[in-house]
């Protein structure tokens, strides 16, 4: 195995210069001039089920508050309903369109994409139950759910006949009265 490393203090040869080992610098494209465009996706392919659900819940926000105008606009076209039916669609599409570039807009952010993308990698560490573990769990909260309200009814007859018995009700909550 040859070296080219020569002993402290020997001149047995020529010696060479350390060569720089680093790549030539390239230079760098001004990100001003040539930013991603307003649909580029940030961070493409990760955090897809999040992002997905966060688009469903944004979507059926959005539908639902773009009925709501159309259902409301016509009510301040009283002498025209018709014009006020196709006002209400224009302005019910307008913010539909408004509101889905604002989601976008939102959703592609580094910052918020960089909590859907760590929210979507978390959910897969989580250790989901399986089915038995899962109907196992659900009847023991059954069972105790009727133990508490039989509990609370049979405490609750038994206060309440001994409040019927220091005169604090006029009327048991077994019959008479009435």
């Amino acid at each position: 195995m040859a070296t080219n490393v020569v002993a402290a203090g020997g001149a047995d040869g020529p010696r060479e210069e350390p060569r720089d080992e680093r790549p030539p610098e390239r230079p760098q494209p001004s990100r001003a001039a040539s930013g991603p465009g307003f649909f580029t996706i940030y961070k493409k392919g990760q955090g897809y089920w999040t992002r997905m659900g966060t688009l469903a819940g944004a979507a059926v926000l959005g539908l639902m508050l773009a009925y709501t105008i159309y259902d409301r606009v016509p009510t301040f076209f009283t002498r025209d309903p018709q014009y006020g039916r196709r006002v209400a669609i224009g302005v019910a599409g307008g913010f539909f369109v408004l509101y889905s570039l604002l989601f976008w807009h939102l959703t592609n952010k580094p910052a918020n994409v960089d909590v859907l993308v760590a929210t979507d990698s978390e959910m897969k560490k989580v250790n989901w139950t399986s089915r038995k573990e899962l109907i196992g769990s659900t009847k023991v909260v059954i069972f105790f759910m009727f133990l508490i309200a039989t509990l609370l009814f049979v405490l609750d007859r038994i206060i309440g006949a001994l409040m019927y018995f220091i005169g604090v009700l006029r009327d048991p909550w077994w019959g008479g009265g009435g």
